[in-house]
């Protein structure tokens, strides 16, 4: 399972009700920081999710609303001495301009080892865990290299307690050693094969996360048969041609990019001030039912069916 907290939700500029892109994912111990826009700060703070674990940080792209939160996170982070090390990943296009805000202002003058690190990555697996992995990949929009983000937890085995009742095989390291794909040794001395305790392997949890994009239809292999995906939602069809002219997207394109990949829940974000939350809702739904146009502080948990 993995859950998603909407920390800022809005595109270009800040609005009264939502603050600059940025969003949290967790699984289990883990947490990531996507994207940074301007005070995102103060939105982890009102979000109640606290500064604890939250040092590494996957920025979708450059742009200045997906980034310039970083100068006060990383200040504020130095200032309270809440963790040694801040990990940031991007492609090379976006940690350019990370480095300038970061390196060439908030530590300008700092003396020791910087408590920043930069990691360029490319498409492929960066991050795993024995849990799950994270995946990037591209995205086209207006030339920022930018990169969308893949969460997927590895495919498991589902431990049977009815099959262990069966074999009398008692609580304790013997069933967890069994989950983890040993054989043991009962005190009766008898030997248990996982096999025997262990269902059909299960496909885990996907989540896809894409910041700004003008071409959805680029990120249908990507984003296939995710359990959930995140994307920006910028206009509407009654200004496609503006969508097209920014290289943003509408919730119509962005709910047939769901329905095409089989997504099974749509999150919309990076909302324009323009239009009225239901009118994004409604345009959606026509298409791709399962949706829900994301507010500041919303908090989801992302699972398969029947887990």
């Amino acid at each position: 399972m993995f859950e998603i907290v909407f920390l800022g939700t809005s595109a270009s500029a800040p609005s009264v009700h939502r603050g600059l892109s940025s969003l949290m994912v967790q699984h289990e111990e883990f947490r990531f920081l996507v994207d940074c826009g301007e005070g995102t700060q103060r939105q982890i703070l009102r979000a109640g999710v606290g500064f604890k674990r939250l040092n590494q940080i996957l920025l979708t792209h450059g742009h200045l609303d997906h980034i310039l939160g970083l100068g006060g996170l990383v200040s504020t982070f130095l200032r309270w001495e809440v963790m040694d090390e801040i990990e940031i990943y991007g492609t090379q296009h976006t940690l350019d301009r990370v480095y300038d805000l970061i390196f060439g202002v908030v530590l300008r003058g700092y003396y020791g080892k910087p408590p920043v690190v930069l990691h360029e990555i490319e498409p492929g697996t960066f991050f795993e865990t024995e849990g799950f992995t994270i995946t990037a990949f591209p995205v086209d929009h207006r030339g920022s290299h930018s990169l969308g983000y893949r969460f997927e937890e590895r495919s498991r085995r589902p431990f049977l307690p009815e099959k262990a009742e069966a074999l009398n095989i008692p609580p304790g390291p013997w069933r967890r050693d069994l989950v983890n794909g040993k054989t043991v040794t009962l005190p009766d001395g008898r030997s248990i094969h996982p096999d025997q305790v262990l269902g059909e392997s299960r496909k885990g949890t996907s989540l896809v996360v894409v910041g700004d994009t003008g071409r959805p239809d680029k990120l249908v292999d990507y984003v296939r048969d995710a359990d959930a995906l995140v994307i920006e939602s910028t206009y509407t069809q009654a200004e496609a041609d503006l969508a097209q002219r920014f290289d943003h997207i509408t919730a119509a394109q962005a709910s047939n990019l769901a329905k095409d990949a089989g997504v099974g829940q749509l999150y919309l974000t990076h909302l324009s001030r323009r239009y009225r939350e239901r009118d994004v809702l409604d345009e959606a739904q026509e298409i791709f039912p399962a949706v829900n146009v994301a507010r500041d502080f919303d908090h989801y948990k992302i699972m398969r069916e029947n887990d």
